[in-house]
């Protein structure tokens, strides 16, 4: 089962840094959580786009990648 969990955490977040210039033109500075290799939620605050994916998908939020979609404007 652990297995499968990781497999599919790893898969989602491949797909996303493999569109991440099409989720640029989306998403700009917005978190967003991937499942099934689809954007199931997209937000400003981290917590709420863990918290709505996580009830979305059935899944833990631990088990959902979630990623920043940078427009390339910040300096850090």
């Amino acid at each position: 089962m652990r297995m499968e969990i990781e497999k599919a955490f790893m898969d989602d977040m491949k797909w996303g840094l493999d569109n991440y210039k099409d989720l640029q033109l989306k998403f700009r500075d917005l978190w967003v959580a991937i499942v099934n290799r689809e954007v199931v939620v997209a937000g400003e605050s981290i917590e709420y786009v863990e918290e709505k994916a996580s009830r979305i998908a059935g899944k833990k939020r631990e088990e959902i990648p979630v990623i920043f979609v940078e427009s390339g404007t910040h300096v850090y």
